[in-house]
């Protein structure tokens, strides 16, 4: 059985040494050898015939031959091909170099960063808050009673109903947890993601950003709102465009108001073009919603509001994205299709 090894490795590494080294010339004597019927495969089959005692050496030189068969096709392989020809592996430093492709920032964060640098510039400071709520900070704190509609299970992402852990459908909760923790006077901007089961259209989405805000101190009017949201409109949309307030209600703010902007588009005076696709011809466009904080907002963070007074506000990130880069459809930001991103 030995001799018999010894032949079969001879005339095994012969062949390997005349074979000509091409891919398929090596796949055939591997076969021949090492395949599922090859020669090598065959003598570990042929194990059970042998005697107990010749067993484990007769195995271990079947398995040195079968090792130095491998090894010297695994050679035969890496030393074949034309002397000739250029190693693969060879670099040719004078050829231009591949340019990486840079990134892009989102839509969504040059905006977001745009809008607290405005703010920012005057004073404001900006912080974050946890994305999962509870109903404590995203309803009662901000005078949001339990019969409100924006309560209901299906306006409202709840994650445990029963303990009234929720995902926050405002940024406002984390002005609650800053007056808190905080006295008076501040001035906070909060961007953030927020969610909403609303239903995916080209204006609608149930996540989108927000960017709200919220001054507190001694003597402070709603003339302060609007200087503060005047200079906002003027930086972000230009310094023709006009604003103007109209009353609405939030239960965190009394007065509220709705604010629009003149049509970025079609008018600068607030008339409008009848043919405008952005405002349908009524020359102005909503952004945002404001007023000044609710007493019973002061109450509940404990500060006195027979003292002090502020202001909040809030807009959707995506509505003034869309505005100022005449996007029509809010799920474009979301596709992550970049012949899209690269415009920005």
């Amino acid at each position: 059985m030995k001799d018999k090894l010894k032949e079969i490795e001879r005339e095994a590494l012969k062949d390997v040494d005349l074979c000509r080294g091409d891919p398929a010339s090596i796949e055939e004597l591997r076969v021949k050898y090492l395949g599922r019927k090859g020669i090598v495969t065959e003598l570990f089959k042929k194990m059970n015939a042998v005697s107990p005692e010749e067993k484990p050496e007769i195995g271990r030189l079947v398995n040195i031959l079968k090792d130095n068969l491998t090894k010297a096709l695994l050679e035969k392989a890496s030393s074949s091909g034309d002397e000739d020809e250029e190693p693969l592996d060879k670099i040719d430093v004078t050829l231009p170099g591949i340019p990486a492709r840079l990134g892009r920032m989102h839509p969504i964060t040059k905006t977001i960063e745009e809008i607290t640098k405005v703010f920012v510039s005057l004073g404001f400071m900006s912080v974050e808050g946890p994305e999962i709520e509870t109903e404590r900070y995203n309803f009662e704190a901000l005078n949001i009673p339990l019969e409100h509609p924006s309560r209901d299970a299906f306006d409202t992402f709840y994650l445990d109903f029963n303990k009234g852990y929720l995902l926050r459908s405002h940024t406002s909760p984390v002005q609650a947890r800053f007056m808190e923790k905080n006295t008076p006077p501040l001035s906070i901007i909060v961007p953030g993601k927020v969610f909403r089961p609303d239903a995916t259209d080209a204006s609608h989405s149930f996540m989108f950003h927000q960017v709200e805000g919220l001054v507190v101190g001694e003597d402070i009017r709603f003339s302060d709102l609007k200087g503060t949201l005047a200079l906002f409109a003027k930086q972000i949309f230009g310094e023709k465009t006009k604003m103007r307030f109209r009353p609405s209600f939030f239960p965190f703010t009394e007065p509220s108001a709705e604010v629009d902007i003149s049509c970025i588009i079609c008018s600068s005076s607030g008339k409008g073009s009848p043919r405008c696709g952005v405002c349908g011809g009524k020359g102005w466009l909503e952004i945002l919603g404001a007023g000044m904080v609710n007493p019973k907002v002061f109450k509940k963070a404990g500060y006195d509001p027979e003292r002090y007074s502020g202001f909040a506000f809030g807009m959707g990130v995506e509505r003034i994205a869309m505005l100022r880069y005449g996007i029509s459809d809010i799920r474009m930001f979301y596709e992550n299709d970049v012949r899209f991103l690269r415009q920005f």
